[in-house]
């Protein structure tokens, strides 16, 4: 099947407005002609793809996947353009990263300043995701490198193991929690906590370890930043979760002290994900070595 993207947009506005003629007004044609080409779109399909109803049309079952997949063409045609046109502008490449929470949030902001200075002409689109997605992410080619941590399903793709780091608990240095050398996670689920927010990997992650010792977190606040939830432990407000490198940074100026979980799974393993190391384009590999060579500093 060819489908035009005219009509692809048509059908999309149909089913957000959920009526023709509205969207025949924002696509500036007649509403015969919008008929014509979603009844064109329908023979493609060999289905019918919308209910028409007296003060509308609503999806069917075979529409609902047919928007679905239509919204990502447009998508993805959106993306096509805006990169020829930044290619037109002189740009040598345009790199797609799906991270984690602690890479986005942690130590990214302070590797690409530098890469991105010695690569003018190199975009990077870095987005925050769920281990899982990243990885499918990647193998389906919506981003070109993902970076995951701990134990995640790789799906047969190329993993660079590339640093290790701990959670740690980090509180302000008069809580009584301040004196302890290591501490089990389920000993802090009666105190306040300051975390990140919701969707973000780790968060997830640390309701999931909740959950399964059959409790719950008591979230005060949820921000974006790992600065920003040690600086909010710093003034009194909880206790948090953080990468040990988060707290490290942040001891000294937020008035902290950080203490080891006893739980396992506080280790966090960091890898690179890739389809093939060999055929990423001179860009994309240059990333790596990047942060390859950070952590080993």
């Amino acid at each position: 099947m060819q489908f035009d993207m005219t009509d692809l947009r048509l059908f999309v506005l149909a089913a957000e407005e959920g009526n023709l003629t509205r969207a025949a007004g924002r696509q500036h044609i007649s509403l015969a002609a919008a008929s014509a080409r979603i009844k064109s779109l329908e023979a493609q399909a060999g289905l019918p793809l919308l209910y028409r109803e007296a003060r509308g049309v609503r999806l069917t079952p075979p529409g609902e996947a047919f928007a679905h997949h239509a919204r990502e063409l447009l998508r993805q045609a959106d993306h096509l353009r805006r990169d020829l046109h930044d290619y037109g502008g002189g740009l040598r490449g345009h790199l797609r990263v799906f991270a984690n929470t602690t890479a986005v949030s942690g130590f990214l902001p302070e590797i690409l300043p530098a890469y991105l200075a010695a690569n003018p002409r190199v975009n990077v689109d870095l987005q925050e995701k769920p281990n899982a997605e990243i990885a499918r992410g990647v193998l389906e080619g919506r981003c070109d490198l993902g970076i995951v941590s701990t134990s995640v399903d790789t799906m047969g793709l190329e993993a660079i193991h590339f640093s290790t780091d701990r959670l740690v608990l980090v509180m302000p240095r008069r809580h009584r929690f301040a004196r302890r050398r290591q501490i089990a996670f389920v000993e802090t689920l009666d105190e306040d906590m300051v975390g990140m927010h919701d969707g973000s990997t780790l968060q997830s992650f640390l309701h999931e370890q909740a959950e399964a010792l059959g409790r719950s977190m008591k979230m005060r606040i949820q921000i974006s930043s790992f600065d920003a939830v040690c600086r909010i432990i710093g003034a009194g407000v909880g206790i948090g979760v953080v990468p040990e490198s988060a707290a490290r940074r942040n001891l000294a100026a937020m008035n902290l002290a950080q203490v080891e979980l006893a739980d396992a799974w506080r280790v966090r393993e960091r890898y690179i994900l890739m389809r093939d190391r060999e055929e990423l384009p001179a860009y994309a590999q240059a990333l790596v070595d990047v942060l390859c060579a950070h952590h080993r500093g």
